[in-house]
């Protein structure tokens, strides 16, 4: 795809069609708030104002490049859009700020966007040469080849291995930490030369490209995405009103672990074994919407290739729970 192209030639949306069933049967009275907090180019905020006239969108993205994009994508729609710089883990601030209460649908597209894979100067595809630069927001943080410069054996083995869960985590750290001390790494290539070099050979006939790993670990420490999410999901549930219902498509395995335990523990009961009767704090203040994790099918990982590894994760919200707002 190139760089300058409409925003919706360059982004094709995963499960498009399933997350406007999911969301909206509650989007449609007058005055319904949907909020999209990982907007990126809108495509499936698109889908969901044509699909619900009623419903205003609040779309939130960290990346400015993607909200202006967005923005053209979505200027039919008018006054029912309201784009805002912000991570995702501000949706609460966000709403405040918009004099909002409560939204009736929320989604989070998690992980990397069609744009930001797309364009080699952002640094955030292996395919591509280019800056090593992986901050979602450019305007803030450190990048990449910061992080590589600076951190030692210690935390890059620890960032390779539990955001990457890359089995050479220890030994690729060692060779970066020898690379750095001729000269620094700065760009994707050079990353990739050297994780190509460093990873066993017989490795990388079987286990995809050699640098698939490290770059989504890189990543997600640069732009502190589980941590974010661990804040950001809680929250979202807390902004949501009652009734309103929340999806989550999740693209690797710790995004969608901690989504499956906090949408799961909305779901029980929380009263003691044993209780002879429920209280009402007691009971579940989820329920799920999907069985498990929803795959795309077959026809669409054809279709789209980025849609192959997504987990969709759906729930709606049944009352209040104390200390919400």
């Amino acid at each position: 795809m190139t760089s300058g192209a409409p925003a919706d030639f360059r982004h094709v949306p995963v499960l498009l069609e399933r997350i406007v069933d999911l969301l909206a049967p509650s989007l449609a009275e007058p005055g319904s708030v949907v909020l999209d907090a990982t907007l990126g180019l809108g495509g499936h905020a698109e889908a969901l104002l044509a699909a619900c006239p009623n419903a205003r969108l609040i779309g939130l993205d960290r990346d400015r490049e993607a909200l202006a994009l967005a923005g053209e994508r979505l200027a039919a729609y008018g006054d029912r859009v309201r784009g805002v710089h912000a991570v995702y883990d501000e949706v609460l601030a966000v709403l405040a700020d918009l004099g909002v209460a409560r939204a009736q649908a929320v989604l989070f597209d998690l992980g990397v966007s069609s744009l930001q894979l797309d364009d080699g100067g952002r640094g955030f595809a292996y395919r591509f040469d280019g800056p090593l630069d992986m901050r979602m927001d450019q305007s803030r943080g450190e990048s990449a080849a910061d992080l590589l410069a600076t951190a030692d054996a210690a935390e890059l083995t620890r960032i390779l291995r539990n955001y990457g869960e890359e089995r050479f985590a220890a030994r690729i750290a060692r060779a970066i930490l020898t690379q750095r001390a001729v000269r620094p790494i700065t760009t994707s290539a050079e990353l990739v030369q050297l994780l190509t070099a460093t990873i066993p050979a017989a490795s990388q006939r079987t286990g995809g490209h050699p640098g698939k790993r490290t770059f989504q670990a890189l990543r997600i420490a640069v732009n502190d995405e589980l941590r974010v999410w661990e804040r950001a999901l809680p929250a979202a549930i807390d902004a949501l009103a009652v009734g309103g219902r929340i999806a989550v498509l999740s693209y690797h395995s710790l995004e969608d672990r901690i989504t499956k335990t906090v949408l799961a523990s909305g779901a029980r009961s929380s009263a003691p074994v044993g209780l002879p009767v429920e209280l009402p704090e007691h009971r579940p203040y989820l329920r799920l919407l999907t069985r498990g994790a929803e795959e795309a099918s077959a026809a669409e990982q054809a279709r789209n290739s980025r849609s192959a590894s997504v987990r969709l994760r759906a729930a709606e919200r049944l009352r209040e729970t104390k200390g919400t707002r």
